[in-house]
């Protein structure tokens, strides 16, 4: 089931409480599509995060030459797979112009979620968006 940031905003303001909230994104990660096995190497594990936490970057060629992302994650804990559903669901389908230019802290903001995850948690969703920025930077500076 493929959920946009829209439904993803909408369906965190249904929900009364954290726990709930918890819940919901758990059952988010459990959408995450399947990496391939070669995906779990060092290569794309990313570093500062307390779970393991890997990203698997893939560039799509769009209409007039340019290149739309589709980055595939997972991690061994499940909240962690839920908070990369959502970082994924808004820079996957971008072109490499639109994600250098796309701001996730206004949505992070309105999720509300630092202040409901550990400082852990959000040093590694610090980590997995400084992730995606620094691979997009290096895939503009080509396009």
């Amino acid at each position: 089931m493929d959920h946009n940031i829209q439904t993803i905003e909408e369906n965190f303001e249904l929900l009364d409480n954290w726990e709930d909230r918890y819940r919901y994104l758990i059952e988010l990660g459990s959408y995450l599509a399947s990496m391939p096995s070669e995906a779990y190497s060092s290569d794309y594990k990313i570093s500062g995060c307390q779970s393991q936490v890997w990203l698997y970057p893939q560039l799509k060629p769009e209409p007039h030459g340019t290149q739309s992302l589709n980055f595939l994650g997972d991690s061994d804990a499940h909240i962690v797979k839920g908070l990369l559903y959502i970082i994924l669901t808004f820079y996957n389908g971008k072109t490499i112009h639109e994600a250098l230019n796309a701001n996730i802290d206004p949505l992070l903001q309105r999720l509300d979620l630092a202040a409901h995850l550990s400082q852990q948690r959000t040093g590694g969703v610090k980590a997995i968006i400084k992730h995606i920025k620094n691979y997009i930077a290096t895939k503009g500076i080509v396009e």
